[in-house]
């Protein structure tokens, strides 16, 4: 469970994402993330570069985690990132929003 002192971390605002990435999950309905979700962007070094393996069922937020965790790491160190996902409809739906 996410520390008391910490809940505000469910808050995508309290992630430090750029005001249009904000605007553009705020669009799609995305405000805050579950508490699992955040409990693995806190966990150890992750958000640091060091390897996270999480597993949750169909439409439970996995991809999230994973944007979030590439957003993070892209804007603070310019450098590229490779996400790889499954199917060709859901890579241009990534595209057209992660642009």
């Amino acid at each position: 469970n996410v520390p008391e002192d910490q809940v505000d971390k469910l808050l995508l605002a309290s992630w430090g994402l750029p005001k249009a990435v904000l605007e553009k999950y705020h669009s799609l309905g995305v405000v805050q993330m579950f508490e699992w979700q955040a409990e693995c962007l806190m966990l150890g070094q992750v958000l640091e570069g060091k390897n996270l393996v999480y597993s949750a069922p169909t439409s439970a937020g996995k991809t999230l985690v994973a944007e979030l965790l590439i957003l993070k790491r892209v804007l603070e160190t310019r450098k590229k990132a490779l996400l790889i996902l499954p199917f060709v409809s859901v890579a241009k739906e990534k595209k057209s929003y992660l642009q």
